[in-house]
């Protein structure tokens, strides 16, 4: 009779262990795969690839690769003296046209204030439009000039941003073409942080929740918060097939991988001793307003559960 009623207890024992183990391991489990938090986070930037309104011959370089450089800082040289001469030759043009618009506008005056009897009115309207037209060349050879200046101007080519110069490999010597990047900077005021969510969590994810980021390779995390949530992903089911319908990969498995949908993350603190380079790979986490990682509730957790197992929802959920 002792013997059984310890074999009882034991297997009660037993019992209370496992269970308590079993829910011990999904409230484990369910922490690490639905928590807000996810390993595959990137730092990116805005690039602004600059590129020369003319083109020519580059005559000098002015900066290094990874330099700093600030908004109208002038990067490189083009060869100016085609474009000298473009502004001689306009001004030049713009002179005699304002001379001969002088001289046609004072015959149309004198005109003006002749008789009928000495001047016809054909003549008077003859000398009018001949003054007209003065006046019309003379404002196209100001605005030739005034594009040749613009375009000498442009042999200085500037940056666009304040960043850094990446990956530079021009020299003297090289010849720019209008229109063609040949330099890229990296906007310093442009960092953000994607962080690519399991679609499971993403309803723990709002706008404005803060954020810590770890980086790989440094110890003090960075601060942030969410700014968007992005809408949609390319799915492969999506193209085009016979005849323009979809065409949709029949092979199903029952291991069902969660999406990654992409959280855009703002930076608000970046500790000192961290450098910041877009490609980082960083560890993204939800937190709540004192920095401690968020994720639900024990009761959430049982929420879950049972709505796992009975398909209903008990209404606190997320």
């Amino acid at each position: 009779m002792f013997d059984r009623a310890r074999l009882t207890i034991k297997v009660i024992t037993t019992t209370i262990i496992l269970a308590i183990a079993m829910v011990t391991a999904f409230v484990l489990w369910d922490y690490y795969t639905a928590a807000p938090w996810t390993r595959n986070g990137q730092v990116r930037a805005q690039v602004a690839n600059i590129a020369p309104r003319v083109s020519g011959q580059i005559i000098a370089v002015h900066v290094k690769d990874n330099q700093v450089v600030h908004a109208g800082d002038v990067l490189y040289d083009i060869d100016p003296f085609d474009f000298q001469v473009a502004v001689a030759t306009a001004t030049a043009v713009s002179q005699q046209r304002q001379a001969d618009m002088v001289l046609k506008t004072a015959q149309h005056e004198r005109r003006t204030h002749l008789t009928d009897a000495a001047a016809s009115r054909e003549e008077k309207q003859v000398y009018e439009a001949t003054a007209q037209v003065a006046r019309a060349q003379y404002a196209e050879a100001l605005a030739s000039l005034s594009q040749a200046k613009i375009n000498l101007d442009r042999t200085h080519v500037r940056s666009t941003v304040t960043g850094t110069v990446n990956n530079l490999i021009m020299r003297d010597g090289d010849f720019a073409t209008a229109g063609v990047p040949n330099v890229t900077v990296i906007d310093s005021s442009s960092y953000w942080v994607d962080g690519y969510f399991e679609e499971t969590k993403i309803s723990s994810v709002n706008i404005n929740d803060p954020v810590r980021i770890d980086l790989m390779g440094f110890r003090s995390p960075l601060r942030g918060h969410v700014v968007s949530i992005t809408r949609g992903i390319a799915t492969s089911n999506a193209g085009a097939g016979v005849q323009g319908l979809p065409s949709v990969d029949p092979v199903y498995t029952w291991v069902r991988l969660a999406q990654r949908i992409p959280v855009r993350i703002r930076i608000d603190t970046i500790p000192a001793n961290v450098t910041l380079a877009a490609g980082m790979t960083a560890t993204v986490t939800i937190v709540d307003s004192k920095g401690r990682r968020a994720h639900d509730t024990i009761q959430d957790v049982f929420d879950r559960l049972h709505d796992d197992v009975f398909g209903i929802g008990s209404g606190s959920r997320r």
